[in-house]
């Protein structure tokens, strides 16, 4: 038997095929595509047609190779949504980093302090939770006419089986549900006066929820991290980055921490297969990314880390400093934020990985004094695992063993919760 993960990030997408063969999980990429926002009208959205018409694809590609692929799920990035007016989408699709939150996140603040919403929820502040975006949605009338919101891939596996989904790792993403209860907190919604009618019971990953061509669509962690985290090979309990875009750094606790130093160091509590995952968005690759975008696109990356190795420019930034969400350039926000810019441009990327190195210090630190454990390994996944000059910043800003796995552990996750509820 065969198994289909179909893993969507913010810049591309992947489909991979899984089975098992002498008790070892097997992979094979089928499957991939480009992704990114769009502007339209001033804000950044998502093609969500786009993004259907691909997961059909590499479904009708996986299958021509693996006819007997019994099982699908989809998981994402977290916090963005489609709104739905019955079965049709209410377009645009917005994306997290679109600003259109700035101008209610006060509002939303007014109506529940956001001390009360941690201890509710245990979500650390991003200014682009879906509970703002929701709140924002309200205030523009968007939410007039419609009938359900569906989180992003829980929408592609209704356009696949037609059946309507709410899964729970993916909804802890957006600040609404309660570290308590594991479902939607009703104060919230009330509060804030959101539709009661959007919040259904959630369901746990393992669920069937359809079928598409005979295939079963199942319920994985649908939030990329929560797969990811199932996807790496721990001994024992360890701190983790699922290192792309964004790094999330964090470990696994068995209930949520809502106290008050977990909300003042911005930690959240997100939904896992059985367990909570204490974890910290840090604004990962997505720095070094737009800096080569901007300043050298067809440099390739081994180069321009033994550059930056190379150089000495010791200067460093806050990697969490909301400049560094959307600038028009990464650039212009690094020279903002330094007594000086680098003489070069590998000064840049010098500065981009040593301060990611400290922020991950300063993250375990947290963690550790939060938690009141010390862990000894540093698993990191993902495509930022591929980079040993900031592998070796880690290892010795954080002083812990470095785990590497350049591995596609949202995808092996994803697999892997497919094959044990088979």
């Amino acid at each position: 038997m065969h198994y289909l993960a179909i893993d969507i990030g913010a810049s591309s997408g992947r489909h991979i095929v899984g089975w098992q063969e002498n008790g070892v999980l097997q992979t094979r990429e089928v499957y991939r595509f480009p992704n990114g926002v769009t502007e339209a009208d001033g804000h950044l959205t998502w093609d969500i047609a786009a993004l259907e018409s691909h997961v059909r694809a590499g479904i009708d590609a996986a299958l021509r190779e693996f006819p007997d692929i019994v099982s699908l799920s989809v998981d994402t990035w977290g916090v963005d949504y489609v709104l739905m007016d019955g079965d049709s989408p209410i377009l645009p699709c917005y994306a997290y980093r679109d600003g259109r939150t700035e101008a209610v996140i006060p509002q939303v603040h007014e109506k529940m302090a956001f001390a009360e919403l941690y201890g509710r929820t245990g979500i650390q502040f991003q200014p682009f939770n879906t509970v703002y975006q929701l709140y924002a949605d309200k205030l523009a009338g968007r939410l007039d006419n419609a009938s359900d919101f569906l989180m992003i891939p829980e929408y592609l596996l209704y356009r696949l089986c037609s059946v309507k989904s709410h899964e729970y790792t993916n909804a802890t993403t957006g600040g609404m549900v309660s570290a308590e209860t594991g479902e939607y907190d009703d104060g919230i919604v009330r509060t804030l006066g959101l539709p009661t009618r959007f919040f259904k019971p959630l369901q746990q990953p393992g669920t069937v929820i359809g079928k598409y061509k005979g295939i079963d669509c199942m319920l994985c962690a649908t939030h990329d991290t929560g797969s990811a985290v199932e996807g790496i090979p721990m001994e024992g309990n360890e701190l983790y980055i699922s290192s792309g875009t964004w790094s999330l750094l964090g470990v696994k606790t068995p209930k949520p921490l809502t106290d008050a130093a977990s909300m003042a160091a911005n930690y959240s509590n997100e939904g896992g297969v059985g367990y909570n995952r204490y974890q910290k968005n840090i604004m990962g690759m997505w720095l070094v990314n737009r800096l080569r975008a901007e300043l050298c696109p067809d440099k390739p990356w081994n180069e321009i880390t033994a550059e930056a190795e190379e150089k000495h420019f010791d200067h460093l930034v806050d990697a969490n400093d909301p400049i560094f969400l959307a600038p028009e350039s990464m650039k212009a926000a690094f020279d903002a934020k330094l007594p000086r810019p680098p003489k070069c441009v590998a000064g840049y990327f010098r500065c981009a990985y040593r301060s990611l190195a400290q922020s991950y210090r300063q993250a375990i630190e947290e963690i550790e004094r939060n938690t009141g454990k010390t862990y000894e390994k540093l698993y990191i996944v993902g495509g930022g695992a591929k980079n040993g000059f900031l592998n070796r910043l880690t290892e010795e800003a954080t002083g812990k063993r470095v785990v590497a796995l350049p591995i596609e552990a949202t995808a092996l996750g994803n697999l892997r919760i497919q094959l044990k509820n088979r």
